[in-house]
């Protein structure tokens, strides 16, 4: 199947808190020729929103040699934290060309999902170019695992992304399977809009390391033992599928679709980055 490439119509932008800086940010998605790819703009310089990108510093000295918590990608001397929601909304919707400015060091939050920006394009409009974007086809099952995190690529004729997510019994966050496979109307409608979350345990913690100060469980989804906290899920399952969010907006990193059944099971960011080197790597050692 021909995959012609895509891109915004017209520019769309979206502004607010960040979440882990607290800082006002914003944010434009421009419309951008066939062949730039997603590329992350700066005032000072621009690059583009590949693996090869990624930066390890963290995006609050409280994470500091833990985790990472978000995307942050370097963009010349700087960089630009909590990427893959946006990464996500574009690779859903299937635009391959777009140029992301900001001059902030993180992207806003909004409501700790996908579904306003992924609503913005939707409204501005994708105009589908004359270029075709060739796949990444797998010759061979790929897997990577870290503790009991593992995310697993293996050979398919298509997109088939699913993220198993359990925390255990006694959890308040429900076990539940999300799946993608590909359909833009199903990302806009069913993932775009599952918010990032917290346990009320988490979201103490922070508080006490100086983070989510703007913030409170009205305007983010924090769960306690009775489930979310002055608010309500979107979805019966709506962790598993912020999850999802977060698989392919990482996955975004690869530049080109990725044409395979994904399955990650109490995978994070690290994990993903991984598997796109894993990924890479496999292609070139065709």
């Amino acid at each position: 199947m021909v995959i012609h490439r895509r891109t915004i119509a017209r520019p769309v932008a979206l502004q607010g808190p960040a979440l882990f800086t607290g800082l006002d940010a914003s944010m434009s998605v421009l419309p951008a020729p066939a062949g730039t790819g997603i590329v992350l703009r700066t005032k000072e310089d621009e690059a583009p929103a590949t693996i090869a990108h990624l930066s390890d510093k963290p995006v609050h000295p409280a994470f500091a040699g833990r985790r990472p918590r978000c995307t942050t990608l370097a963009v010349g001397t700087h960089t630009v934290a909590m990427t893959e929601h946006a990464l996500g909304a574009l690779a859903g919707l299937g635009i391959t060309d777009a140029i992301i400015e900001t001059r902030a060091p993180e992207l806003p939050i909004d409501d700790g999902s996908a579904g306003t920006l992924t609503a913005e394009i939707l409204s501005a409009g994708v105009t589908i170019l004359d270029d075709t974007i060739e796949p990444i086809r797998l010759r061979e099952p790929i897997e990577f695992s870290d503790a009991d995190a593992v995310i697993t690529a293996e050979p398919f004729d298509g997109i088939d992304y699913a993220y198993h997510l359990d925390y255990g019994q006694g959890s308040p966050i429900p076990a539940a399977t999300a799946r993608w496979t590909g359909d833009a109307d199903d990302f806009a409608r069913s993932i775009a809009p599952a918010r990032t979350f917290s346990t009320s345990e988490e979201a103490e913690q922070a508080r006490a390391a100086g983070l989510f100060a703007r913030f409170t469980p009205a305007d983010l989804l924090v769960i306690g033992p009775g489930g979310p906290i002055d608010n309500a899920w979107r979805f019966a399952d709506e962790p598993a599928r912020h999850k999802l969010l977060d698989l392919i907006g990482d996955l975004a990193l690869l530049a080109r679709p990725l044409y395979a059944r994904v399955r990650a099971h109490k995978s994070g960011h690290a994990d993903t980055h991984a598997l796109c080197r894993l990924v890479l790597r496999s292609l070139s050692n065709k």
